[in-house]
């Protein structure tokens, strides 16, 4: 074979899983995508079940992920992928605030992490970027998010919590009810109490009005 030939070889495209329960918003990033050859959607998922069903049976390159779904939280299912595909890179994408908890994301292995309100030129940027092994972060916050990555576990009450304790917390902070935050991860209301009971215990609080103090202070939730 000639280098000639070698060199005109086409390159395949880079297939990509898009999970978000909003039809609009995938939408959206199937028509961003359209307009690059070298990007390819080869599924879809409104919902975590959906989402494990794609990785187990799809081929993809990367999955881009919205962080609230119905069902399982984002990092649940963000733990559930990486045991399944532990080299699949995730793009997660959220309407918060990358500092509010983007570093327990890249902990729990995600390859990026972007808001929705970035403009489609970023959304490219990144898929491009973690698709080659790197690691992405909203510009001018990767010195942050790096030293936050890096500091030990017990330097913040709420680093102790285990990502589902952690999504507990977030939800009730925000004024869900014990009975609403069970339905929305699809647990009982039982289970939702233990962990609630668990996460104050560990953060040494008694009332979810201690906990929504510390979670707004702390800018967990908007």
């Amino acid at each position: 074979m000639t280098n000639e030939t070698q060199l005109s070889a086409p390159t395949s495209p880079i297939r990509l899983l898009v999970a978000d329960d909003h039809s609009v918003v995938r939408r959206g990033i199937r028509q961003i995508l359209e307009e690059y050859p070298d990007l390819r959607i080869a599924g879809e998922a409104s919902n975590g079940a959906e989402v494990i069903d794609l990785v187990r049976e799809a081929a993809c390159d990367a999955l881009i992920l919205d962080l609230n779904m119905p069902g399982p939280s984002g990092l649940e299912i963000l733990r559930m992928v990486k045991s399944l595909s532990p080299q699949l890179p995730i793009l997660v994408l959220s309407m918060h605030a990358q500092e509010q908890y983007a570093a327990r994301l890249f902990k729990a292995g995600a390859s990026g992490y972007l808001q929705k309100e970035s403009a489609p030129e970023e959304l490219v940027s990144a898929i491009r970027k973690i698709c080659t092994g790197g690691r992405y972060f909203q510009p001018g916050q990767a010195e942050d998010l790096i030293e936050q990555m890096d500091r030990p576990l017990d330097q913040a009450p709420h680093e102790s919590l285990s990502n589902r304790e952690f999504e507990v917390l977030r939800r009730i902070a925000s004024g869900k009810t014990v009975s609403q935050v069970a339905d929305a991860l699809s647990l009982s209301v039982k289970t939702i109490s233990t962990y609630r009971t668990r996460l104050l215990d560990k953060m040494r609080m008694k009332t979810n009005a201690e906990l929504t103090h510390y979670a707004i202070k702390n800018r967990l939730v908007e």
